[in-house]
């Protein structure tokens, strides 16, 4: 079984109207988002080590 088996599936999100949005807001808007990005990358790098973990047992 695959880890990611156990995570729960979304659909994808929708898209912001961005037509409303002043400079500040969007600029706020890509800043939010930016902080998100890393904060994935981060959560992927920690799956995948965990992952290396479990691989190595698995194939002594």
């Amino acid at each position: 079984m695959d880890l990611d088996d156990l995570e729960p599936k979304k659909g994808k999100p929708k898209l912001k109207n961005l037509e409303p949005m002043g400079l500040e807001e969007l600029r706020e808007y890509i800043s939010t988002l930016e902080s998100e990005i890393a904060r994935t990358r981060v959560e992927i790098d920690r799956k995948e080590k965990h992952r290396q973990g479990l691989d190595g047992l698995f194939k002594s």
